[in-house]
């Protein structure tokens, strides 16, 4: 027969045993709370430049990435992104009707970003903590400046419709295009007047 020490020994072994696990289990609760509290404000502070970089950074090593962009207009865009900098994506438009135009959008003029399961995750991932690409630190208005001195002829989507020519200067929130048809060269003889255009009211600028 067992003796009651022995029966009480069980007891107290048996006790120690289930706060041992009751302690276990609380501490992984904390721990799980913990990484989901963190995991939170890790989400809550990523913009969409961000998640956008990561797509291209993890996708984008396959050389194959395909991105469905949403623009204000209303219209979709497929696109292969090449370039992301500080406030813009550059890209090659993939279109039947086009071949390989290459274009730049103001991240301003993104309304959506359509993304299957795989980009979604990758848009998800932890920021690298490396120094990143000395591109992702030119705005806007800079590479508008080197489309002007290169006197590329564009076509620029805006608010109030599409327009073609050269970029012959750019201010600090402006820039002035001399108007043409594509396909000319920028003579006095083709250019119908000068527009200014905003800059918060360019959608796409296409390179021709």
């Amino acid at each position: 027969m067992f003796s009651f020490g022995y029966r009480r020994r069980v007891r107290w072994d048996d006790l120690f045993n289930d706060l041992e696990g009751q302690l276990e289990r609380e501490l992984n609760a904390e721990t799980t709370d913990l990484r989901l509290h963190e995991e939170r404000q890790r989400l809550e502070k990523l913009s969409l430049r961000t998640r956008l970089s990561n797509v291209v950074r993890s996708v984008g090593l396959s050389g194959a990435v395909r991105l469905r962009i949403v623009l204000v207009s209303g219209d979709t865009v497929v696109l292969r992104p090449t370039a992301l900098g500080r406030d813009w994506l550059a890209a090659e438009l993939v279109d039947a009707e086009t071949v390989r135009a290459k274009c730049v959008i103001p991240l301003s003029a993104i309304a959506g970003v359509l993304l299957n399961d795989e980009q979604t995750m990758a848009s998800l991932a932890v920021e690298s903590d490396g120094a990143g690409r000395q591109v992702e630190r030119v705005g806007f208005p800079f590479v508008l400046r080197d489309l002007c001195r290169r006197r590329r002829s564009v076509e620029i989507d805006t608010r109030g419709g599409v327009l073609a020519g050269t970029i012959d200067r750019v201010a600090r929130d402006h820039l002035d295009l001399a108007v043409h048809p594509l396909g000319t060269l920028r003579r006095a003889t083709e250019i119908a007047h000068y527009r200014l255009v905003p800059f918060w009211q360019i959608h796409v600028v296409r390179l021709r």
